[in-house]
């Protein structure tokens, strides 16, 4: 296998989901974190995803012990030494961003490609703090990330076609197919989605319509699976707004002022489905 073994840098909900796409696809991997206590809860809830997609996909073969025993989980950055390829996980804040990727670039081999799993944050940005800015990609996955087929590749100012090309074989690799898109704040998917959810937090904000029946409107009228609300809580609240925050930052346009009710849910703790309750319960 090319990029046999990955690392993968912080274990929320999306670094979870790459780590159990990737060892499914019998990948080694390495998965770092700050917090013991996150790395526990990462644990917890590989297995809990692992039984269900099983029980979701009924012809496939996945055995628990076989991918959980593929996966290593670490305090320690100084074990991506070993590392094929990097995707790093990190919540949407620049300053933890700017930290991570300059220990990465110090500690990985130099011809390690690091993919950025980013809502909104620039690409080129990332590769200026490293000394490898032609091997910085983003990588934007979905969630659930084992179920989603497709990722938004990111092409930085210096990224090289032998990199957009690396990052096209190490999603093969995965089950995955791509669409490469430019460098502009928000990219392609997350500058039309985010506007959404804001708008549609102004409408449950000014009493237009309830959360159901706004998410009912898009899954009735437009075949959507989910309404932006309920994508909005599946995604997480306080992921929404420091990624609606960038484009606001970014464009300097008021279109991406953050709804007041979205940053009054965050303060609240009302996080979506990982703290049980958001615009819709799930207790």
């Amino acid at each position: 296998m090319e990029f046999a073994t990955v690392g993968v840098v912080g274990a929320g909900v999306m670094g979870v989901g790459v780590a159990q796409n990737l060892a499914q696809t019998g990948h080694r991997v390495v998965l770092v974190d700050v917090s013991e206590d996150v790395l526990a809860r990462a644990q917890s809830e590989l297995r809990t995803s692992l039984r269900a997609f099983r029980l979701l996909n009924p012809g496939s073969a996945v055995d628990v012990a076989e991918v959980m025993g593929r996966i290593e989980f670490t305090l320690d950055y100084e074990r991506l030494a070993a590392a094929d390829f990097v995707v790093e996980n990190t919540t949407e804040d620049w300053g933890i961003k700017e930290e991570v990727y300059r220990r990465l670039d110090a500690i990985c081999r130099p011809e390690v490609v690091f993919a950025v799993n980013t809502s909104a944050i620039s690409i080129t940005r990332v590769g200026s703090v490293t000394g490898r800015p032609r091997q910085v990609v983003g990588m934007h996955f979905m969630n659930p990330v084992p179920m989603k087929p497709m990722v938004e590749v990111i092409r930085g100012y210096h990224t090289t076609p032998e990199t957009i090309e690396a990052a096209r074989r190490f999603l093969a690799g995965m089950g995955k197919d791509c669409i490469v898109v430019e460098d502009v704040p928000g990219f392609v998917s997350n500058r039309v989605l985010m506007l959404t959810v804001n708008e549609a937090v102004f409408l449950v904000q000014d009493g237009v319509a309830s959360a159901e029946d706004i998410d009912r409107i898009f899954r009735t009228c437009f075949d959507h699976k989910m309404g932006p609300l309920a994508t909005a809580d599946l995604i997480g609240l306080d992921t929404i707004l420091k990624s609606v925050e960038v484009l606001y930052e970014s464009f300097n346009d008021d279109k991406y002022r953050p709804a007041p009710l979205l940053k009054k849910m965050v303060a609240a703790g009302l996080l979506g489905r990982k703290s049980g309750q958001g615009f819709h319960s799930y207790h």
